[in-house]
């Protein structure tokens, strides 16, 4: 009997944990509806769009109680650390939901040849167009903020950056599926990776040493029962960032890259910052140096919360513990997203 009462809540609690990980939560439900409300957009422009839009966020909202109390959280750390005033009322929630669906149109508008990509802003690319004078790749840590796809959609324009995105989507089959046939090319980058493996590691660093470049996500923790994470703080509040992008910095050997891509005020922005040159720690320096680059991702991820608020798209307990493991355990798989 004693044996049953230790047990029971460890298993409740392991389930909590995997319940509250990205990976594990549904499709985002209206994604079908998009469908229909970007043939709405295309035939009556966007304002009609966003009138028929909100009726659907309001029942989505409503029903989906885990994503409505992640951004109810997320925009009160916000307003906490950064001293705002973003309303945090279903109203304020309803609006973070509305800057999300304007996101998948724009991902939609850019496949589809319908986006404005002559008013995006630039920042901080000279260094990026060195080393692709040079034909040297780089490592870009990138983010679930503002709409990553603006960069992809805009390398296709110049054939000398090529890019491979890391990605975990097996939760968002429906949403690819879509994608996919709007234009099959937004397929074309992506690389599915659940877990580096050798072969993988391999595959990267031939594309690296041949001038291309390797997008991973520095927001969210890697699909395993015990991630490898670093604590940093994040509005205010220690929360776990993956180690993987900076393992893989490590493997390659080559410079890192911060990318934001994202619309602040209205105009659709791109920034690129210098993470690092290199990152070569011993290994008893490991640690304190993938804690370090961690640190400096979260403080510039905090930054462009600030100055964009609502476009930040992480609908879980962003701040809930996981389970860790010592920095000294890492293998090659840590380099998964």
């Amino acid at each position: 009997m004693s044996k049953t009462k230790c047990t029971k809540p460890k298993i409740n609690m392991m389930q909590e944990t995997k319940s509250k990980h990205w990976a594990n939560l549904n499709e985002v439900s209206f994604v079908a509806g998009m469908r229909l409300l970007f043939w709405i957009y295309r035939l009556f422009g966007r304002w009609p769009f966003r009138f028929v839009l909100y009726p659907v966020l309001c029942w989505y909202v409503l029903t989906q109680k885990k994503a409505r109390q992640a951004s109810r959280l997320y925009l009160q750390q916000l307003n906490a650390h950064n001293a705002m005033q973003v309303s945090t009322t279903f109203y304020g929630v309803l609006n973070h939901f509305a800057a999300f669906a304007e996101t998948i149109l724009d991902k939609m508008l850019l496949w589809g040849g319908l986006f404005k990509v002559d008013q995006v802003e630039y920042y901080g690319q000279a260094s990026l167009h060195q080393q692709v004078e040079n034909k040297k790749g780089a490592l870009l840590i990138c983010s679930h903020l503002g709409n990553i796809d603006m960069c992809r959609v805009l390398s296709r324009r110049y054939p000398d950056i090529k890019l491979t995105i890391l990605v975990h989507t097996k939760h968002a089959q429906s949403f690819n599926r879509m994608m996919a046939k709007l234009n099959p090319d937004s397929q074309l980058d992506l690389l599915q990776v659940t877990e580096m493996t050798p072969a993988t590691a391999i595959l990267l660093a031939e594309r690296v040493a041949q001038g291309g470049f390797v997008v991973i996500a520095g927001d969210r923790v890697p699909v395993s029962p015990n991630p490898r994470v670093t604590m940093a703080e994040f509005l205010g509040k220690p929360a776990a960032f993956p180690i993987g992008p900076y393992v893989l910095a490590s493997l390659l050997q080559c410079p890192v890259y911060l990318l934001f891509s994202l619309p602040i005020q209205g105009v659709p922005q791109v920034h690129f910052e210098l993470l690092s040159e290199s990152v070569n720690p011993k290994r008893a320096e490991r640690e304190q140096v993938f804690q370090s680059l961690a640190n400096k991702y979260a403080q510039r991820l905090n930054f462009f919360c600030a100055s964009a608020p609502l476009q930040w798209f992480n609908f879980y307990d962003f701040w809930h513990p996981v389970n860790r493991v010592p920095t000294s355990q890492l293998d090659i798989s840590d380099a998964s997203r």
